[in-house]
């Protein structure tokens, strides 16, 4: 069972369709780490183009998939309700596989250091259990 569903997820992060990318958490421990999924369907906006004959994920979508993942385990700290969490850096970023219709994916943000309002994640997702991204994101909390 979920922790937090799409509209509990969309309390705590301003992200909307069709740019939500995280459908339920599965694991949260506010401030230290979060487990999202995301399971991708046919019908994502970005198949259209990404691409017609062969749909995959695009790397960025993945990558701001674990962004959001995180931004949920930072900002469901109570001092942190209501602000934003914003990219400030992508670092070792490693695509191992493609993201296709019908995988799902389970996206895990832990957040490795934090220094007032600057921080760093450690993300990977995977899909039925290997890894097809990871890195290293920095985030900064505004107000």
């Amino acid at each position: 069972m979920s922790v937090l569903t799409t509209k509990q997820i969309m309390e705590i992060i301003p992200h909307r369709q069709p740019f939500l990318l995280i459908d339920t958490v599965e694991e949260l421990t506010p401030g230290v780490r979060a487990v999202a999924k995301k399971c991708v369907s046919y019908n994502e906006p970005f198949f259209n183009g990404h691409f017609p004959n062969e749909p995959v994920m695009p790397g960025v979508l993945i990558i701001e998939a674990l962004a959001q993942t995180g931004a949920v385990a930072i900002l469901g700290m109570e001092e942190n309700r209501g602000k934003t969490a914003y990219f400030a850096g992508i670092n070792s970023a490693k695509f191992r596989q493609k993201v296709v219709p019908g995988d799902v994916l389970i996206l895990e943000t832990e957040i490795i250091k934090q220094k007032g309002p600057i921080g760093v994640g450690s993300a990977k997702a995977t899909v039925d259990g290997k890894v097809v991204c990871a890195a290293e994101l920095t985030f900064a909390i505004g107000g």
